[in-house]
């Protein structure tokens, strides 16, 4: 978007654009989001910032009227397959709290300093600003929506003392911690604060339209004990950094502005943004669904498709390596039989420490697969070395791949694995790192979908593309469409009555 695009957004108080870009006012010294109910400033006076870290540095205070930070994030990080992306969506899942830049620079390729040159350039912040913004939010986030004492909230959201947390709030928000609490207009649920791990609960914000598919996704997929899910609500375990954690979101669309809810069971307050920032990718809360919609919508073969599931959403990872290991398992057979050979696997994962909500199990680490975890596996054998040799391979090390990588990147790493082929790739790629324009044309369910949807769709004035090219960047979407499609075919193939038998003829006597 160009400046007077994105002029245009602010005048209109698109709430859309919120958290995808931000608008410094240079006479107030304060920076909103696009949709701030206050005066528009005037042309002269504005400048757009692509981070809010970059406002900071400008010597800009957030809103205390829309609190530009209580926003969602911006799928730009996943459209970018730069290194600007790429640091971002390593910054968000906490990685300079754990590794500091100069682990997110070895990460990406670069120095530290080059890191910062380019960080600088593109995004006018360098790698610490960026991650002291991320923590200045997800504090604001903790503040707002639970009791936790000041001093946990200061560590949950990555400082390093209470004093930097103090004063990042206060030049931030031109607001001490307390204060800022006080701005809560909702009900805060009690949090159970402790130093090594806590119970709370938080709301998620994200972009209208939503489309709760995403759950029966997750659903139909989850296994028994680690993870559980249902048409509107979704509880896993999962590993993190500092320890185990437990989280459970529900999506109430009765209840006015149609929450999602997130209810952390256990969680290492240290591992907490990580474990926010997972699940933001997991349900694709960051996505921007009227700009999607508005693509998809003009391929007459996904017109009505859009048109009844407005907002749907691309599901993630909340862990890569296992993503991977389900990905090879489920390649080339149905979703129930790859879920049944994934309960197998399971009983080489570790027990939570509390089982609770029916949720005992860890998913077996690469190294727990490698060892005796394929010996659980069936099928053919071929299949049983390749997964026991990506696990061995992510347990030495020898691969590493991640939220950082671009599809290039994953190509370089996955392809040379036995077993391994385009259709592991691409699907690694949409749900570990959001990719938003693969196109799955060998999948039989893709497949499947177009031929469900033909039927429907009026014929096209100009030949349309078989892979949808039309409709890039957004493709991976599509997909999710065209699965969609498939599986309200195959249901209702299913539950259709069956024809009754036409009446044999007698046999002629002689």
């Amino acid at each position: 978007m160009d400046f007077w695009q994105r002029y245009r957004a602010i005048d209109a108080r698109d709430t859309r654009f919120d958290g995808q870009f931000y608008t410094a006012v240079r006479t107030t010294g304060i920076y909103c989001r696009p949709s701030c109910p206050a005066r528009t400033p005037k042309a002269g006076n504005v400048t757009f910032y692509e981070t809010s870290a970059a406002a900071h540095d400008a010597g800009y205070r957030a809103c205390k009227r829309c609190l530009p930070e209580a926003v969602p994030g911006t799928p730009a990080w996943n459209l970018r397959s730069d290194v600007a992306g790429r640091a971002m969506r390593l910054i968000n899942d906490g990685v300079i709290n754990r590794d500091g830049v100069e682990g997110l620079a070895a990460r990406l390729g670069y120095s530290s300093r080059q890191l910062n040159r380019i960080l600088s350039h593109e995004l006018g912040a360098g790698p610490l600003s960026l991650a002291r913004a991320s923590r200045a939010q997800t504090a604001r986030t903790l503040l707002v929506s639970t009791t936790m004492k000041a001093a946990d909230i200061a560590f949950a959201a990555g400082f390093s003392s209470v004093r930097q947390f103090n004063e990042t709030i206060g030049e931030v928000f031109a607001m001490t911690p307390s204060a800022l609490r006080a701005t809560a207009r909702h009900h805060r649920t009690p949090a159970v604060a402790a130093v090594s791990s806590t119970a709370l609960t938080l709301n998620l914000p994200y972009r209208e339209p939503f489309d709760p598919g995403v759950f029966d996704f997750l659903a139909v997929r989850a296994i028994p004990g680690i993870e559980e899910g249902s048409s509107t609500s979704y509880a896993r375990t999962m590993r993190l950094a500092h320890g185990d954690a437990r989280f459970r979101v529900d999506y109430d669309a009765g209840a006015p502005g149609r929450p999602l809810v997130l209810t952390i069971g256990a969680v290492d307050l240290r591992d907490l943004p990580s474990l926010l920032s997972r699940v933001r990718r997991l349900l694709d809360l960051d996505a921007d669904p009227v700009a999607i919609d508005g693509a998809l919508g003009s391929d007459p073969r996904l017109a009505a498709s859009i048109a009844a599931t407005p907002g749907i959403r691309m599901p993630g990872a909340v862990d890569p390596q296992e993503l991977l290991v389900r990905a090879m398992i489920g390649q080339q057979i149905t979703v129930a039989a790859a879920r049944t050979a994934l309960v197998q696997l399971s009983a080489s994962g570790s027990e939570c420490l509390v089982p609770a909500d029916g949720l005992h199990r860890l998913f077996p680490t690469a190294t727990q697969i490698a060892e005796t975890g394929f010996e659980l596996l069936r099928g053919p054998q071929r299949r049983i070395d390749s997964v026991r040799g990506a696990a061995a391979a992510m347990s030495s090390g020898e691969l590493d791949f991640g939220y950082g990588d671009d599809l290039p990147g994953l190509e370089a790493k996955l392809l040379p694995l036995a077993g391994v082929g385009p259709w592991t790739v691409g699907y690694v790629a949409m749900r570990v790192i959001g990719a938003p324009d693969v196109f799955l044309a060998n999948d039989a369910a893709v497949r499947n979908g177009i031929r469900s949807l033909a039927g429907a769709a009026p014929a096209p004035e100009t030949p349309l593309s078989p892979a949808f090219r039309e409709l890039s960047p957004w493709r991976s979407y599509a997909t999710m469409h065209l699965w969609r499609a498939a599986a309200a075919a195959q249901s209702a193939a299913r539950t259709r009555p069956a024809r009754a038998a036409s009446p044999i003829p007698k046999k002629a006597t002689s």
